[in-house]
């Protein structure tokens, strides 16, 4: 019962040092929590949070704010939304990497997934983008990890009528870069195709 407890305590000490700007002891306590409970996604969000703000990224106090409220409603749910909007941002797995240890980090590039890198030779070994994607959608995701990857993914989307899922993707990325000129220059053009 002792560890259930201190898994909340440890949780709410590295929540008060993340909402006081305390971005490394935030890691530190939310690392703690993953090494002790590796399936905890809170504890996971956390510590990708924490990276970015460590690193300057904008937005990251904004969407641990947002997570916050979230859970107000839905914790379960809230743990999934975060957890795929930061899966779709840039850089990510190269951010986590540098954070967990081993263990962990084999887990993650274990994880069923298909790099864009290799999702793009494929098109240009001439394989039909629609088809190719929807085969891989049903059967694993694809990881992105350079911003460059993730604004040409969302191009062949909306060129190739996944206006949708584009857009979702597009309102998660413009949450955590609000001001980003090359995410507005697509979202005009999403909304320019469905005119």
């Amino acid at each position: 019962m002792s560890s259930i407890i201190s898994k909340y305590k440890i949780l709410t000490q590295a929540k008060d040092s993340f909402s006081k700007a305390e971005y490394k002891n935030a890691l530190e306590k939310f690392a703690e929590v993953l090494q002790n409970y590796p399936n905890s996604k809170e504890a996971y969000n956390g510590v990708i949070l924490s990276e970015m703000a460590m690193s300057g990224e904008g937005g990251a106090e904004a969407l641990f704010d947002y997570y916050e409220i979230l859970k107000e409603d839905d914790k379960e749910q809230a743990d999934i939304v975060m957890s795929e909007i930061l899966q779709n941002m840039d850089g990510t797995l190269e951010k986590l990497s540098e954070v967990f240890s081993d263990p962990i980090r084999q887990r993650l590039e274990f994880e069923d997934g298909i790099l864009y890198s290799d999702f793009k030779t494929l098109l240009n070994d001439g394989a039909e983008f629609k088809e190719t994607f929807e085969n891989i959608m049903f059967s694993t995701r694809v990881i992105i990890t350079q911003k460059d990857d993730f604004v040409d993914f969302l191009d062949r989307l909306i060129e190739h009528d996944f206006e949708e899922m584009a857009l979702t993707y597009l309102e998660n990325a413009l949450s955590v870069y609000p001001s980003d000129k090359l995410l507005h220059k697509l979202l005009k053009k999403l909304v320019k195709g469905k005119k």
